[in-house]
């Protein structure tokens, strides 16, 4: 062993392996906003380092403060409408099958209150003569906001509003402008509207997605002042006059003739009622907990760095004033389950500033602990969940007093800061009635301990994971700018380093957001900042969810992903309801969305939220899991679930009457095409649940049967099609519109994740390329995350690195990346960067065929590298090195003594392995 080690030292000096990046992100500026701020978390707690020199914000997220509560998601009975779903669309009546389906077939909301007292009570405003859409009404005291606002009010600093509120503005006609009618385009409004011109009404609508352009007759306009009053009525979800999403089109006044006057800008405001009666929601919505300010004094800051250390796992905010230099350090320790704030400076009695607590919920309360700490606590608005938070400070030298709610410092040597956060969510169907006496006294432990022996343990934790692996694609240069630099850069310039760090990135993101014993990363991991977060910040079953641990068992973190399998144990038992109701079957079922409750139901709109295969997809990560291990007690212990998903499907699936084959139905092809039978996808995705439980029913001895009667279905389920334009059909018919560039390219699934499309299979893997290039390269960002690890797939290295940069080019219209890396669907989902970390692994090794392929989609911009610590399936761990795009040399682990086969360039190696041997290979795959 220390001789191939040796030899392997001696080689990388020999091929001058370039000295290793900097891994670390780093700016010259603090955050202005949240997607420039530096994520930190420990997979519970969360936090968003905004780093301004005199007014700090540390925004923090707990990732079980929700809203919503324990029930029932599921509608009784619906499997009785489910063979007339089936038979509209076998009769090829999709909207009828829609209609059904909306009405009968969709899961419960929760509790909505009558809202007609409360809507009787804001309408008498809008009758009211003098009041607030009359002409001369006084708007003098009113606040402005910035008008429109296309992702809510909320965005625009009215978060938390539901209910009515009302918007003024005015323009300046000429009495030539009087001489004929005008249109008002507001384009969208969140969610119903009445709007009036100079008292008169224009025109009410109703419904978000609805149109606005009203007709204004000349008769209703003045010389000079015209007064535009809106009454916006709100009840849940995003308000406001949204206008185009395309922020270059405003919205305004046109004339017959063409004359167009923008109302863009800032109106007046006033909230007339923000009581709004609840709205029952099909899933919960993930919450911010709040926020730790602090307020320093001193002049401008010279010499500034913030940065966000990778292989530490800590942030670090640097900066010169008044010929002081200070330093702040922050980190999540997992181990102490507490945010710590490191503040120092190179001269004594420098340390001074004012720290406080608080949140976006209504009714947050700060108070007093003791002289060093403060305690807050939130509670949701919609739904059971509450929370508790402590900060504390530890002072040497100085002194602390608290003050009209905040703790002031002075004078002191050093600081450090701990908060902590809990709430009394215990799992799905339980809440914790004494979450804040432990919360408590688990905060008063914390505080014992001293800011270096928290660093020493986090660092001891974090390392563990962050450490295993490595990687070095050389072009280092570039590391002297700051991040926000080389992405703009990357663009135009290729930066070796930054495709490295990237993959790093995501490692660390998920060390923070997926940690055992707490949630599975969610759509923004564990970080969000809004009431109201976008898609609920949620779990996204038919691609999120799944591609934010597509890189954890290949890149060396596996057991963080053990969130998931928790979370998958939870939804076989939510699912097993879902399955009864709603199809009469056996087993337990996933449609595409879930959340913290676990609601398992079809949600949303019928023509694309009833989709089955969202457990079946689930289960795979099961399976790769045990691909990489090699442990059969895995499988064991999921064995009961594997079957469960197995089950629903023996029981669902259906002959089609026009073919005699298997097929899924009703289903869609993930928000694209409506309610259909067969999908490409949901087949695809059951044969390959159907293999895994012939595989994991033979690995446990059980189920003989039960595996014959799966054996006999599998080659039954409709095959893959191509179609007329040479490409992979995504439905069973061939309707494929080759000008869709719809975002989800769900019929791939066999290629990626899936393993059914691989070379050897060539006339899928063509029409698959065929598929692919008809959808085109644009999306959002996990749209291009994906598109990154098919291009690898299908080995074509230059069209994969072309993704790469892609998704690593500024944060625009179509997904990218923000300045602090997030990816950029947008707004941010933390699936891009899970999604293109994997998809940089695959261009460097993929093992999902019958040979471990080494560099299969190695790009000209990537031309060296050192790679260590990957994870192959076979539980094989290996390192390797090229230059001038050959591999020289590569070691391979066994880590459960399995047959090992590689392939570099059509050169093969097959080898009987033992467990826990290095073995090493030059690049013919000669041993060594």
């Amino acid at each position: 062993m220390h001789i191939r080690v040796i030899i392997f030292l001696e080689i990388a000096l020999c091929f001058g392996i370039p000295s290793i990046a900097q891994q670390r992100l780093w700016y010259k500026q603090p955050a202005q906003q949240w997607e420039e701020a530096l994520p930190i978390g420990n997979g519970y707690l969360g936090a968003m380092i905004y780093g301004d020199v005199h007014e700090e914000e540390v925004q923090f997220n707990a990732a079980t403060l929700w809203t919503g509560e324990p029930r029932e998601y599921n509608k009784k009975g619906a499997y009785r409408y489910l063979d007339s779903i089936r038979a509209l669309l076998d009769r090829g009546q999709q909207r009828k099958a829609e209609a059904l389906a909306q009405a009968e077939f969709m899961g419960l909301k929760s509790a909505s209150d009558d809202p007609e007292a409360w809507l009787s009570k804001v309408t008498a405003e809008r009758e009211n003569p003098n009041g607030a859409a009359s002409y001369s009404f006084d708007d003098e005291g009113w606040k402005t906001i910035h008008v429109p606002a296309y992702e809510g009010w909320e965005d625009v600093g009215l978060e938390g509003i539901d209910g009515a509120v009302w918007f003024r503005t005015s323009v300046v006609l000429t009495q030539q402008d009087l001489r004929e009618d005008w249109v008002l385009d507001l384009n969208k409004v969140r969610e119903e509207d009445y709007t009036f011109l100079n008292g008169q009404v224009l025109g009410h609508t109703a419904g978000d997605q609805a149109k606005r352009v009203y007709r204004i007759p000349k008769e209703q306009l003045r010389v000079g002042k015209n007064v535009l009053a809106i009454q916006v009525i709100n009840l849940s979800g995003k308000g406001g006059i949204s206008g185009y999403k395309d922020t270059s089109q405003a919205i305004g006044l046109r004339s017959k003739q063409g004359k167009f006057i923008s109302v863009v800008g800032q109106w007046k405001y006033w909230i007339q009622d923000s009581n709004a009666p609840s709205v029952g929601a099909y899933q919960a919505s993930y919450q911010p907990f709040g926020s730790l300010r602090l307020r320093f004094p001193g002049a401008d800051a010279t010499h500034y760095s913030r940065s966000l250390d990778l292989e530490k796992g800590i942030a670090t905010v640097a900066y010169t004033q008044n010929n002081v230099s200070f330093t702040r350090t922050y980190l999540v320790s997992a181990p102490d389950q507490v945010l710590a704030l490191h503040l120092t400076a190179d001269k004594q009695e420098q340390i001074s500033f004012s720290l406080t607590m608080d949140a976006k919920h209504q009714g947050c309360r700060v108070w007093k602990v003791d002289d060093h700490t403060l305690g807050m606590q939130v509670k949701v608005k919609d739904g059971a969940l509450q929370g508790t938070s402590s900060v504390s400070i530890k002072l040497q030298g100085g002194s602390i007093r608290e003050q009209d709610g905040w703790l002031v410092v002075d004078k002191a040597n050093e600081a450090s800061i701990y908060l902590s956060a809990a709430t009394n969510f215990e799992n799905y169907t339980t809440l914790d009635s004494s979450y804040a006496a432990q919360a408590a006294q688990q905060h008063k432990r914390v505080q014992k301990k001293s800011f270096k022996k928290i660093l020493e343990c986090h660092q001891q934790d974090y390392e563990s994971l962050f450490r295993r692996f490595s990687i070095n694609l050389g072009g280092n240069a570039a590391d002297a700018l700051p991040t926000d630099e080389r992405l703009r850069q990357f663009v135009e310039k290729d930066d070796p380093a930054l495709v490295a760090l990237y993959i790093q990135y995501g490692r660390y993101l998920q060390i923070a957001s997926s940690r055992k014993g707490t949630q599975p990363a969610n759509l923004q991991g564990i970080w969000n900042h809004l009431l109201e977060p976008s898609w609920g910040s949620k779990y996204t079953t038919n691609i999120n969810l799944e591609m934010n641990y597509w890189p954890t068992e290949m890149l060396n973190l596996s057991e963080l992903h053990q969130p998931l399998f928790e979370m998958i144990q939870d939804l076989s038992v939510a699912g097993a309801n879902t399955a009864r109701e709603y199809y009469g079957a056996r087993g337990w079922v996933l449609h595409h969305n879930t959340d913290i409750w676990r609601g398992t139901a079809p949600i949303n709109n019928s023509n694309h939220g009833i989709w089955p295969t969202g457990g079946a997809w689930l289960v795979r990560h099961l399976w790769e899991h045990y691909l990489y291990n090699q442990n059969p007690k895995f499988i064991s212990s999921y064995y009961d679930i594997i079957k469960g998903a197995t089950l629903f499907f023996k029981d669902v699936l259906v002959n089609d009457p026009k073919t005699g084959l298997l097929v899924s139905s009703p289903s869609n092809s993930p928000e694209n095409g409506g309610l259909v039978k067969g999908p490409t996808m949901d087949h695809q995705i059951v044969r390959s649940l159907f293999s895994i439980f012939i595989q994991s029913a033979q690995l446990v001895g059980k189920d003989h049967a039960l595996r014959d009667s799966i054996e006999q279905m599998l080659p039954q389920i409709a095959p893959n099609q191509i179609g007329r334009y040479g490409q992979l059909q995504e439905w069973m018919e061939d309707i494929d519109d080759p000008t869709n560039k719809h975002r989800h390219v769900s019929h791939l699934w066999g290629l990626h994740p899936g393993n059914e499309i691989h070379a050897e299979t060539p006339d899928m893997f063509e029409a698959a390329k065929k598929s692919l290039l008809m959808r085109g390269d644009d999306g959002t960002g996990w749209s291009l995350a994906w598109k990154i690890n098919f291009w690898a797939r299908l080995n074509d290295a230059e069209h994969t690195y072309s993704m790469v940069k892609m998704l690593l080019r500024p944060a625009g219209k179509a997904g990218g990346s923000y300045p602090n890396l997030f990816d950029a669907h947008p707004p941010f989902q933390i699936d891009g960067n899970f999604g293109g970390a994997a998809g940089i692994g695959e261009m460097l090794l993929q093992s999902h065929g019958s040979y471990i392929d080494i560099l299969p989609a190695l790009p000209a911009a990537l031309p060296e590298g050192d790679v260590r610590g990957f994870k192959a399936r076979g539980n094989f761990e290996i390192a390797w090195q090229w230059q001038d795009r050959a591999l020289k040399t590569i070691q391979v682990k066994s880590k459960a003594g399995k047959l090992l086969k590689l392939r570099y360039q059509g050169k093969t190696v097959e080898l009987k392995t033992k467990k826990n041997k290095v073995y090493s290979f030059d690049a013919e795959l000669n041993l060594l």
